[in-house]
């Protein structure tokens, strides 16, 4: 039983716990940078659809807001510019 806890207060094992950590905090950074570029981007298809002075409903609002698929809200982005109603982001062409 004794080696067993030793191991554990060895400095390899430190090390590994460590590699464990810093590379866990790397995947989390990444993971708010990419949240932080879908809720830019779905803010931008927002902006897009209120410079056009058109309504966003609450549905349409959510549904824009809860997506964290990068190319997705580039399309509803690019269709943001041409569609007569907000929900016409979501039609497939």
């Amino acid at each position: 039983m004794t080696a067993i806890q030793y191991f554990w207060r060895h400095p390899l094992a430190e090390q590994v716990r460590e590699e464990g950590r810093e590379q866990g905090r790397e995947e989390g950074r990444e993971e708010g940078r990419e949240q932080g570029r879908a809720e830019a981007k779905a803010e931008m298809v927002l902006h897009i659809l209120e410079w056009r002075e058109l309504p966003v409903p609450d549905a349409v609002r959510e549904r824009i807001q809860s997506c964290t698929d990068l190319n997705q809200l580039e399309t509803w982005a690019q269709r943001a510019m041409h569609v007569k109603e907000p929900a016409e982001l979501f039609t497939t062409e």
